[in-house]
């Protein structure tokens, strides 16, 4: 049996058997709906806020969901798992992890690894940085030799669905009379945002065409220079109210805290995840990276040919398969003896 390898981000949960040159079998909303017996509404659960596991009930719902119904998993026949870690993640959230692991679930084997770490293994790199927007916070984490620089790495407690709120601000402006859900505005932010070319650029988009598009519920909605505010927001965060530099200029002062033997190395090999599909992202990024304080300019890294083409969606996904490869063979993951002898605190001696 292969090993199964999970993603579980704020907004999407990625899940399959560890074959790094395939998608993850499933990717699906971490968001669940509980239905309640009074016959009441649902209610809604998000399992994992800002990228933390916050609700661990619902988490083991959720991954219970995933294993046994999505992935095939049998009771009492289960294989070995492993998890990708957010940037920071609290000692006591991976030690109740493993611990659901081994005393629910009954895993054969635990494993896991970093996610800034695995989105350069999923692009063929063991050193670099990685920009990673997520639904619910920017990481950004400098990596050499396979391991994160902590000292150096940052996390901001912005993401996309920051991103989605500006945009239904700005829409409510536009459009007063509209009635907007929010799920309606992620998807218009889905199919619309983009990014202008520099700052120039979008102080022209006050003139720029309006489209129009048509909800669901048949309301007509008018979009205009709304739609480049969510990427301007990543490189002006001052739109969000934030005192902030943009994310490439924040990139290079991370990386100036590290030896400066290694700033080429770290900025010539850049990997984005998960927004840099936004359109018109990677142009202005490099527009952005002519403009920064560095004599190095960061430069993103493209994924190998062979790789699926929207592998920036889940990369670090990608990169937990192609270490599941190696740790598990090699037995240098977790075993259920492992555990029973020391407890949860085994995860900190070999997950690193």
């Amino acid at each position: 049996m292969e090993t199964l390898v999970v993603d579980a981000g704020s907004k999407l949960l990625k899940a399959g058997a560890a074959v790094p040159d395939q998608s993850p079998a499933m990717i699906i909303p971490s968001q669940m709906k509980r239905m309640v017996d009074d016959g009441s509404d649902d209610v809604t659960l998000d399992p994992i806020e800002r990228g933390f596991i916050r609700d661990w009930d619902a988490m083991e719902d959720l991954l219970r969901y995933v294993a046994y119904t999505g992935l095939g998993w049998e009771e009492g026949n289960e294989g070995n798992i492993l998890f990708t870690d957010p940037l920071s993640t609290p000692k006591a959230i991976r030690e109740q992890l493993v611990q659901m692991m081994f005393e629910t679930f009954n895993v054969s084997g635990f494993y896991a690894s970093e996610q800034a770490v695995l989105s350069l293994y999923a692009v063929g790199r063991i050193s670099g940085c990685t920009l990673d927007i997520g639904h619910g916070k920017i990481d950004i984490a400098p990596v050499l030799e396979g391991a994160v620089q902590h000292i150096a790495s940052k996390r901001f407690e912005l993401g996309g669905t920051d991103l989605t709120k500006l945009l239904a601000q700005e829409l409510g402006k536009s459009n007063p009379s509209m009635k907007l859900s929010m799920s309606d505005v992620e998807k218009l932010k889905e199919q619309h945002a983009k990014c202008a070319e520099d700052e120039i650029a979008y102080e022209k988009t006050q003139n720029c065409e309006i489209e129009q598009h048509t909800l669901p519920d048949g309301q007509v909605i008018r979009i205009g220079r709304e739609r480049y505010s969510v990427g301007e927001a990543l490189f002006q965060p001052s739109i969000l109210g934030l005192e902030e530099h943009g994310i490439v200029e924040q990139l290079v002062r991370i990386i100036s805290t590290v030896s400066s033997e290694n700033h080429r190395q770290l900025l010539e090999n850049t990997v984005c995840g998960v927004l840099s599909s936004l359109v018109g992202f990677e142009t202005r990024f490099q527009k952005e990276a002519s403009l920064c304080s560095s004599a190095i300019r960061p430069t993103l890294v493209k994924p190998p040919e062979y790789m699926q083409e929207n592998v920036g969606l889940y990369s670090a996904w990608v990169g937990g398969a192609i270490l599941a490869k190696v740790v598990f063979p090699q037995n240098q993951h977790v075993t259920k003896a492992d555990y029973d002898e020391t407890g949860p605190l085994v995860v900190h001696r070999k997950c690193f």
